[in-house]
């Protein structure tokens, strides 16, 4: 639901952006990382609602992000939308068996995108 506070953690600035203000003029609020590890401390300190989860990302990558997060008490039951250009069938597999709530791909598909945030929002 529009207010809720979502964490965006994504290296490419276009990407970000784009998210951002989608999820903006939506009624969202956000936090921004440009880093897995950044965002797992801000996800800690913060405790958003959701966090959209990039998986090629510098340093530790979106995949083993979402391990730390899993296994930490505060962070363990943030739902996390796997956002990526990984669109091989493998790749897709591999990113839900690693325990993401959703995957969307890049680029992303407005509506699709919008409406998967409310929906993991809701629950």
């Amino acid at each position: 639901m529009p207010g809720e506070l979502i964490l965006i953690v994504e290296d490419n600035e276009k990407n970000m952006k784009l998210v951002r203000d989608l999820l903006q003029v939506k009624g969202y609020q956000t936090l921004e990382s440009e880093t897995a590890e950044d965002g797992i401390l801000i996800a800690r300190e913060s405790q958003p609602a959701l966090i959209l989860m990039d998986i090629q990302l510098p340093g530790m990558n979106g995949i083993e992000a979402l391990k730390v997060l899993r296994a930490d008490p505060i962070t363990q039951k943030i739902p996390v939308i796997a956002v990526t250009a990984s669109v091989m069938t493998q790749d897709s597999k591999d990113i839900m068996a690693a325990g993401f709530n959703s995957y969307q791909r890049k680029p992303i598909e407005i509506k699709g995108f919008l409406d998967e945030v409310r929906r993991l929002l809701e629950v």
